[in-house]
């Protein structure tokens, strides 16, 4: 699953999509305008000690094009990597809306549910296998 095409799918090295679906939360401001969106991968490909590289950065690419963010910081637990956490930002609801779409191809392409909060605070969304 190399290919870029088609369905919506997140790359740390490019060209090579990433396997693992990580838990994604949503953050926004009151009024909407900005936020945040946080990727946490558990034991993701990316850092398996045979493809260990140099991660640039997280690109989100589907029908549309890509979105990136270099915003990329590993967890270890006794010297080992186990995770790998990106934070993706907008800064304006065109931003949040494109997210938006990539997120719910994503969650298709990867049988995910999707939920989101009414409330008119905060979105909190949970991707998850559960869902």
């Amino acid at each position: 699953m190399s290919e870029a095409s088609g369905a919506a799918a997140i790359q740390f090295f490019r060209g090579v999509n990433e396997p693992v679906v990580p838990d994604i939360r949503l953050t926004r401001s009151r009024d909407g305008r900005t936020g945040q969106a946080t990727f946490r991968f558990e034991q993701p490909a990316a850092i398996a000690p045979e493809t260990m590289g140099d991660i640039t950065g997280m690109w989100m690419i589907d029908e549309e094009g890509e979105m990136v963010t270099r915003e990329i910081n590993g967890k270890f637990v006794n010297g080992k990597a186990s995770a790998l956490e990106a934070v993706y930002s907008w800064k304006s609801e065109e931003d949040f809306e494109r997210f938006m779409r990539f997120a719910q191809r994503y969650a298709a392409a990867n049988g995910l549910g999707y939920a989101q909060n009414q409330n008119g605070d905060d979105t909190n969304q949970d991707s998850d296998s559960n869902a």
